[in-house]
């Protein structure tokens, strides 16, 4: 073992270091800047990114799921890419604010938060229309038929998959992985959104996209449901209706935060969704996501409050891990041979 080996190795863990508190404090700010900013309005990166894939999925696909994989691992693999070059920069103020800006890109929590309110709004003004046409922005079933308790469950339920998916998931992915991570987990997120589901054209190319999309949802699925049990007004009952009601969800990142988040807020959730246009629909009925009263318009507002506070937990969560995981491979990299 050589002096250098033997220096590198110390009886007490070396400090973190400048390059996990560059990532954790790049996550801090590109959550304040999307809670302060949220998206903008012209020439997002995700929206650019999506008329990429677009232009690509109409070149590319075909009905079996060997096309729609390669499609994935070629525009998954290209964010990734991407992400790893940034993460070459070893300076600690640029790379903070290269990690910011992605994790900015990346989260959805304030247009998510704006669409909800939104929705609130036009239903306490007694606009269902309005809000039925308001809600397509955030789920993929048909709206045109709602009445005004099926457009507060569709939102509520929106809201609690999406924090997970467009949040915590992201800040799970940025804390293990840095900016790799960041960019694929968002890539992989809107694939599903565009391709994913189950109509005619997309049952087979969208499979990867799918799959891939559960993968990497499960553990920030999994700590959206844990914070939303610590941080809920019903800690007993959102518990309770994650571990009874959760598997019984078509979704297995789904089941999970909208179980806990109906538990939380005492409400039920789940019902019939028709999804698809007219020549290319299809029927989910979901089993009963928590036993307490059907979901009234004051009841946003309280999911709203409930996000929140649940991506700030995440997010202190994502934080602390980002500085483990830096610590660890510190420790990795300098342990002697």
């Amino acid at each position: 073992m050589s002096t250098s080996d033997i220096a590198c190795v110390a009886t007490r863990p070396p400090p973190i270091g400048r390059r996990a508190v560059s990532r954790s404090a790049g996550l801090v700010l590109g959550f304040v800047a999307d809670r302060l900013l949220g998206d903008p309005r012209r020439g997002h990166p995700v929206a650019g990114f999506g008329q990429l894939a677009g232009a690509l999925e109409r070149a590319w696909w075909r009905d079996h799921r060997a096309a729609g994989t390669a499609y994935v691992v070629v525009l998954v693999g290209g964010a990734a890419g991407t992400g790893l070059l940034a993460e070459q920069v070893r300076r600690p103020l640029p790379h903070t604010l290269l990690v910011g800006v992605a994790t900015w890109a990346v989260l959805g929590g304030r247009s998510l938060d704006r669409e909800v309110a939104e929705v609130e709004r036009l239903l306490r003004a007694g606009d269902l229309p309005g809000a039925r046409t308001r809600l397509r922005n955030l789920v993929g079933r048909d709206t045109s038929r709602l009445e005004e308790p099926e457009v507060v469950r569709a939102s509520l339920e929106s809201l609690a998959e999406n924090t997970s998916d467009a949040v915590v998931s992201s800040l799970v992915w940025g804390a293990l992985a840095g900016m790799p991570g960041l960019l694929a987990h968002r890539a992989a997120n809107t694939l599903d959104a565009m391709v994913g589901h189950r109509s005619t054209r997309h049952r087979r190319f969208g499979w990867a996209a799918a799959r891939l999309d559960d993968l990497l949802n499960l553990p920030g699925s999994r700590l959206s449901a844990a914070v939303t049990v610590l941080v809920g007004p019903d800690r007993a009952g959102a518990l309770l209706a994650w571990r009874r009601d959760a598997a019984a969800h078509p979704s297995p990142n789904a089941g999970p935060v909208e179980a806990a988040v109906a538990g939380a807020l005492g409400l039920r959730l789940g019902g019939r969704n028709v999804y698809g246009s007219a020549e290319d629909q299809w029927v989910e009925e979901r089993a009963p996501m928590g036993d307490g009263r059907a979901p009234e318009v004051a009841d946003l507002r309280r999911a709203r409050r409930l996000a929140l506070a649940v991506d700030l937990g995440s997010l202190a969560v994502a934080v602390a891990v980002a500085g483990v995981v830096q610590r660890r491979g510190r420790l990795n990299r300098c342990r002697p041979t």
